[in-house]
Parts: C-alpha cells; structure tokens; sequence
C-alpha cells in the first residue's frame, strides 16, 4: 500500500541524512563520473548502499533503479519499483551547502504512488501518496495561482536565458537557482517559487518522488512538450521539464520552442 511504503521510505530517508551528515563539511572523497554527469562521492556510494540494502530487504519483488547503481533490466518488467537519488544536489554537499536531498520514490505501472524528499541539513522533510496530500514535516501544502511568466520567479539554470529556446525571445521572469532538482520542484510544490523548469534532459531519480509531491500540491509536471512524466523506463529520461500551476504551465508550454530531435 502507498502509505505503508510511504512510512518505509520516510524511515529509509532518515537514516540516509545520518549517514550524509556524517561526511558533510568532512572532506569526503569524490571524483567526476564523466560524461558530464558530474561528482560523486564516498558520501553518495554510502547512502546508496544503506537505502539499497534497507529497502529491498523490505521489498524484495520490486524493482531498483538508482543514480549510483548499475541499472537492472529486471525493474522493467516488476510491479513496482524504488526510483532513488542517495544525494541529490551533490554539488552543493560538496561545497557544505544544506541544499542537498535523499529523492526516494515507490511507482506502480509508470506512476509514482509514493514519495519522499528529505533535506537532512536543513531539518525539511517533504511527501505525499498518490491520493493524498502534499506534505512538509506534517503540515498540508499547497502551490500558488500566479498565471503570467512575466515576473514570475523561476528555478532554472542559465541554459533558459538562451533565446534559442524560445519561440518569441526569453521572456521576463526571474531566474534562481537550487543545486537540487528534486528540492526545485519541492519549493515550487510550497509556493515559494512560481515555477521550475529545465530544457536539459532530466533523470527519472531526480524528479521521481518530487514530481508526484509537486503534483499533489496542485502542479502539473510535463518535459518540455507537455507530455506527462513516466517512470520506470528503460531510457529513464524525460525531455526536458515544466512544473507549474496550470495556468502558468500552459503559458512555458506556449512560449517553448520545440527543438528538433
């Protein structure tokens, strides 16, 4: 059941942020993956190797599918599957930023059905089941109404300034940036920003928990043609990414270009 797995990977998020805390501001080994995948570090593998072993122990016929592990085409054809990213934002952890999370997600037939975002560092612990609401540390939230990009306030990279991606030039918002992306979609979820959005490819572990979050909060999560996000995908990547309100959804989604490829 979503709320029982729920429990599992809030108790499972909790230990990760003991064991991420632990190396955090403690010089832990790390070293670039390559590719343009960025670092990683002794900190990640740990955590990784605590929440693999924790969670399939409990769930031995589901799937795994995680950043620091080899994927297994055995989750392709499971009826449910642990969708993790151990750290998510580990450039800021490196860096002795708080900003960083533990994105752990249960999905059912492509669906998230279960999913927690942890922030050890700053005490935050967002969540939600499929049918339920949208939670940080217990408390209901919920996202705002703005409908107009003009002004609005957006997590972006600055890959989003470029006028290429843009059918009628870059429209007037205000770029910020989390080094996290599940803890983007998160603070969007909590209304504290209007939207996020990506035209990078964006990994299933690092949207996974936190798109069913932002979705019960009152967003819509698409990649950046608007079609909606599935998970468990032998390519478990989407195109790109637009978590707004509906109104505001539909206003990126109008100024998008569609790139070709």
């Amino acid at each position: 059941m979503p709320e029982t797995d729920l429990t599992l990977l809030r108790e499972a998020a909790e230990e990760a942020g003991k064991i991420a805390l632990r190396y955090w501001k403690n010089a832990p080994e790390a070293w670039d993956k390559g590719d343009g995948a960025g670092p990683v570090s002794e900190a990640d593998l740990a955590v990784n190797a605590m929440l693999e072993d924790a969670l399939r122990t409990a769930r031995p016929d589901y799937g795994w599918l995680s950043e620091e592990s080899v994927d297994d085409p055995a989750r392709l054809g499971a009826d449910y599957c642990f969708i993790i990213d151990p750290i998510d934002g580990t450039r800021a952890y490196l860096q002795g930023d708080g900003g960083f999370a533990h994105a752990l997600a249960v999905t059912k037939a492509g669906r998230v059905v279960a999913g927690v975002v942890h922030m050890p560092a700053l005490g935050m612990t967002y969540s939600a089941v499929l049918d339920g609401p949208a939670m940080l540390n217990g408390t209901q939230i919920t996202t705002n109404t703005r409908a107009e990009i003009a002004g609005a306030e957006v997590l972006t990279s600055k890959l989003s300034d470029n006028p290429s991606q843009w059918k009628r030039g870059v429209p007037g918002y205000q770029r910020h940036f989390r080094s996290s992306l599940a803890w983007r979609l998160c603070l969007v979820a909590e209304g504290r920003f209007d939207a996020t959005i990506s035209m990078r490819p964006a990994w299933e572990w690092d949207t996974a928990a936190a798109s069913l979050i932002a979705e019960r909060a009152g967003l819509y999560t698409t990649d950046r043609e608007g079609r909606p996000l599935r998970f468990n995908a032998p390519m478990p990547q989407a195109n790109g990414l637009i978590v707004a309100n509906p109104a505001l959804h539909a206003a990126f989604l109008d100024e998008l270009a569609v790139l070709p490829g």
